[in-house]
């Protein structure tokens, strides 16, 4: 089933158009991926689809709901949440205040609170020191766990391994494993070891127009393939 499809979307930013004529299908469960070389037009794709760009002409539909001129706060009570790039935590905040923030109400539920905790069990031991206190890691934690402290249907992730050592990379993949049985997450990526671990569906965007889409493990056997749309070495 489609959750989530973008049909001939254009953006365009000032006078620059970024996006051409995407159009792409994201199915209900698992990791979808989005790839593409630097500049590919991969995060102007995310925040389209949370509103923060509205794409003209074309349409974003999230179960057969039409969302394309939707506010981006009407987009995030529909049930989808974004992590960016720049993971979008507030540095003078506690992780505890972080997590408030994130909630309807200002409380928390207690089962999946301990759910997060469990997944990032840095979060507990640090829960009243300040965010920008918390190492690279732990911030992008952090990121992740503002966006699943409500049930959310979908997830939009944009570079959440850029930057962070091996260790903390295998420990994300392990948290987006589990999120991914109960929440659809989008996933763009660079590391595309990261990425061929998790996705099960996956399309490439390349200078503003999607150029391949298919799976991921047929995808990851095409060496000639990922040589062309990606320059990864064979």
């Amino acid at each position: 089933m489609t959750l989530l499809s973008l049909k001939s979307m254009q953006t365009n930013i000032g006078q620059y158009a970024v996006l051409h004529d995407v159009t792409l299908d994201v199915p209900e469960g698992g990791v979808f991926v989005l790839l593409g070389r630097n500049g590919a037009g991969k995060t102007t794709t995310l925040r389209s689809i949370m509103g923060l760009w509205e794409p003209s002409p074309g349409s974003v539909t999230f179960r057969g709901q039409d969302i394309t001129a939707m506010h981006t706060a009407d987009i995030a009570r529909l049930g989808i949440a974004f992590v960016p790039e720049n993971m979008g935590i507030f540095g003078g905040l506690t992780v505890e205040e972080n997590l408030i923030l994130a909630t309807k109400n200002g409380t928390f539920d207690k089962d999946r609170l301990a759910h997060i905790w469990r997944l990032f069990p840095a979060l507990e031991t640090f829960w009243t020191k300040a965010a920008w206190s918390l190492s690279g890691g732990q911030k992008q934690m952090l990121s992740v766990a503002r966006a699943i402290i409500e049930p959310r249907d979908l997830i939009l992730i944009d570079e959440p391994t850029k930057g962070l050592a091996p260790s903390i990379i295998d420990a994300m993949a392990e948290a987006f494993r589990e999120i991914s049985e109960t929440t659809t997450i989008l996933l763009v990526e660079q590391n595309f070891e990261f990425a061929r671990s998790l996705g099960r569906d996956m399309a490439v965007i390349d200078d503003g127009r999607i150029v391949h889409a298919g799976t991921m493990a047929e995808f990851a056997e095409n060496k000639e393939l990922q040589e062309n749309l990606l320059s990864l070495s064979a």
